[in-house]
């Protein structure tokens, strides 16, 4: 088993260093994926991350990975459970992947094919499971059942740590997260309501750096 993997944070750097936030599109199908991720792009919103659970969010991956790169947006995938599937996503143009949990031998395929890869994690022992395997950069999930204490508490032992938090969140509490020390916070749902929009907006406008 590998114990390297400090490239990736480095990559991961890169591609979310312009903005705070960050879309989940899952089982939306294609027309709907690509309206969705058109929408987060337009607001400001650089990267994508498509769920893979059926052909047809291969199918959406595939046209959104399409899209992306005629903007110069990255487009990844998510729910990556098994290797299989870090091989298909791979094989769609995913420049990503993310997972709900940590597993070494999803690492160690995301390493296989080449594409750097979030584990999700929700424990201490999971975050120093996935320190001892080099990896800098973890999705925390899932985010609202955590609690916002949760990462005030786990950045003191993993100062090095760059978390991503997912689930539950929305424009009503993405601030809270990233006010505790998360680099990223994920949205989904809250993309197709008006009455959200404006205030992700003001979230981007305020805390972009690039």
């Amino acid at each position: 088993m590998s114990t390297t993997g400090n490239e990736w944070g480095g990559w991961f750097e890169g591609a979310f260093a312009g903005s705070p936030l960050m879309a989940i599109l899952r089982g939306m199908g294609v027309e709907r994926s690509a309206r969705l991720a058109t929408i987060a792009w337009d607001l400001g919103i650089d990267s994508v991350e498509v769920t893979l659970q059926s052909p047809d969010d291969e199918q959406a991956l595939r046209e959104l990975v399409r899209l992306g790169e005629a903007r110069g947006k990255i487009v990844g995938a998510g729910t990556i459970v098994t290797a299989e599937q870090v091989e298909a996503a791979a094989a769609a143009g995913a420049r990503y992947l993310v997972s709900p949990g940590f597993d070494p031998r999803i690492v160690d395929a995301a390493r296989t094919h080449g594409v750097p890869l979030l584990p999700g994690v929700a424990t201490p022992s999971e975050v120093q499971a996935a320190r001892t395997m080099g990896l800098t950069w973890l999705k925390a999930f899932p985010a609202q059942w955590l609690g916002v204490d949760w990462f005030r508490h786990v950045r003191g032992p993993f100062p090095e740590v760059r978390f991503v938090a997912t689930g539950g969140l929305d424009a009503s509490n993405v601030e809270a997260f990233l006010d505790a020390g998360v680099r990223v916070a994920a949205v989904g749902s809250a993309l197709e309501d008006e009455s959200q929009l404006e205030r992700l907006s003001e979230v981007l406008r305020s805390r972009s750096v690039g």
